[in-house]
């Protein structure tokens, strides 16, 4: 499922949420230096944030299709998993990953980003969590359940309550962390925020969320149509809230060899 964003990067770049300005501010004022590496950087939309902020940006990125688009808009970009990248002897000061170090070995890849960071340097890694309306997330939930019974969007996994299920990632994250060495002890960052969606942007982006990628024309046609109408009869918007949780710690001493 992580190769499988690619197959459709124009629309992953367009449509999917960016980053609050208050983390990448944060982050940015918590580092060093200027340079960043953005590890599953995609399509670049959190390496572009970073840049716009002043950062040198360089992006580690497995799937080439989004290498290409992430180029292409600016971001100079490696094609290799994390753990597989040959650093080059090249430095940062802030390693980030922006809904994508679940698809890396929290051990491993902490370890990596210990021996690539200077001493002060950051790890941060972090995801937009949505949090739908009830009422909004029961009428997505229906359609879920008719057309992909296997869908792992529950009811609990839309609303407020979907934090507690980023939670796990969350751990993981700082467990690693603390096993690989080199850090401080880790943080928890959180940002709220929300956004208003239109039916044709919320139905833009849903094919680019990775339980979706991998439906057929068909189903996948199901639902965008059934999750639609559901917004039409609310009135053809509702307004997201999101939470912005980044897992952080700083590089202590020299890098590791």
């Amino acid at each position: 499922m992580a190769e499988s964003f690619g197959s459709d990067a124009e629309r992953y770049d367009t449509a999917r949420p960016r980053y609050p300005q208050a983390m990448v501010g944060r982050i940015v004022a918590a580092i060093p230096g200027p340079g960043v590496l953005d590890v599953g950087c995609g399509t670049g939309i959190a390496a572009r944030q970073f840049q716009a902020a002043g950062c040198r940006v360089l992006g580690v990125e497995p799937d080439a299709r989004m290498a290409d688009l992430a180029r292409n808009l600016g971001v100079e970009t490696d094609v290799a998993t994390f753990e597989a990248w040959d650093p080059a002897g090249r430095e940062f000061d802030a390693v980030v990953a922006g809904q994508a170090w679940h698809w890396v070995d929290p051990v491993a890849g902490a370890a990596k980003a210990a021996q690539v960071l200077r001493p002060g340097g950051r790890l941060a890694a972090f995801w937009n969590v949505f949090q739908l309306p009830p009422d909004v997330a029961g009428a997505f939930a229906a359609v879920y359940r008719r057309v992909m019974p296997d869908s792992p969007f529950s009811l609990q996994a839309m609303t407020s309550q979907a934090l507690d299920g980023y939670q796990v990632l969350f751990t993981k994250a700082a467990d690693g962390i603390r096993e690989a060495g080199g850090f401080s002890d880790p943080e928890q960052w959180r940002f709220d925020w929300e956004w208003s969606y239109t039916r044709d942007a919320w139905v833009d982006q849903l094919p680019t969320h990775g339980a979706f990628t991998q439906l057929t024309s068909d189903k996948l046609a199901e639902v965008l149509k059934g999750v639609g109408a559901a917004i039409d009869a609310m009135g053809g918007s509702f307004t997201m809230r999101y939470a912005t949780v980044a897992v952080t710690a700083v590089r202590n001493g020299r890098s590791l060899t």
